[in-house]
């Protein structure tokens, strides 16, 4: 099988080329067991999270990259992010029955693609892709052909097990980048969905390129982490008055907010909203007495 819960580059010695294989196991089962999902949704999803954990090799600052899927078939949104950390999480949200046997682009129907990168310094980015092509890795490509102007290649695959991705994409380098890359993507091109997930890295980067000069970098783990936090959930609550969460706690004793990426849940009493509008602004932590 692929590496798991690894992100690995691949360096060309003589080609400007790159190469990056991701494989999620343990990380893909944390997203997958704190939800239910139908099989076609599952599956889409470690697509995205393959495809987010790929994407995100790009970052070179500190911050995050956001992946979505939004459309008006009966699969609403599938979302999958990662951070500069290789922390990684996702989520989808659909309504009555979804096929076995969908892939992304079938379930979500009309719609488009929302790449959001978010850094912790600077400035946020947001690209729009529409879902025109019949796969989600064909549609990243061509984001990167139009946006970038960078001939790329992008394999996803994912079961009830695992979710792994493969890119390649020539890099802007003077020489015969472009010679290189028709001969490379047509190699990439053979690639099936069934040998990303069987074959680990160092088989299948023999199977397709023993011919050419390249090897595998050291590897970075990958790791699902959610980001919530009963501070978070606290400064949501806020956009509401305090007035008005109050009125909220007259109905019922507590304010729950959930998380929906883990399901964790966080609970504000009224000594909790008070708190939050007082001068000192101070929520309780959960193992704080109040």
């Amino acid at each position: 099988m692929s590496n798991p819960d690894q992100i690995q580059r691949i360096l060309f010695d003589k080609l400007d080329i790159r190469g990056v294989l991701v494989g999620l196991e343990e990380s893909y089962q944390a997203v997958l067991e704190r939800h239910d999902y139908p099989d076609s949704v599952r599956d889409g999803l470690g697509e995205m999270l393959a495809a987010v954990a790929l994407l995100g090799t790009t970052l070179k600052f500190d911050g995050r990259l956001l992946l979505q899927a939004q459309g008006s078939n009966n699969v609403r949104v599938l979302m999958a992010e990662i951070n500069h950390r290789r922390e990684c999480r996702g989520i989808a949200r659909y309504e009555g029955e979804v096929p076995d046997g969908q892939g992304v682009i079938d379930m979500i129907g009309d719609g488009h693609l929302v790449i959001t990168i978010e850094p912790e310094v600077g400035q946020r980015y947001q690209g729009i892709v529409p879902l025109e092509k019949a796969t989600l890795a064909e549609c990243l490509t061509d984001y990167f052909l139009q946006s970038e102007q960078l001939n790329t290649q992008i394999h996803l695959s994912a079961n009830d097990k695992q979710a792994a991705g493969f890119l390649l994409q020539v890099m802007p380098a003077q020489g015969t980048a472009e010679l290189d890359w028709e001969h490379i993507a047509q190699i990439g091109a053979t690639l099936t969905g069934d040998e990303l997930l069987a074959l680990d890295n160092e088989a299948l980067l023999y199977r397709l390129f023993h011919q050419e000069e390249c090897r595998l970098y050291e590897p970075d783990s990958i790791q699902f982490k959610c980001d919530c936090s009963r501070e978070r959930s606290a400064n949501a609550l806020q956009m509401m008055t305090q007035d008005e969460l109050l009125e909220m706690l007259e109905e019922q004793q507590v304010i729950s907010v959930g998380c929906q990426f883990c399901n964790a849940k966080y609970e504000f009493d009224e000594t909790d909203v008070r708190a939050m509008f007082s001068d000192s602004a101070h929520v309780p932590k959960s193992d704080e007495l109040h």
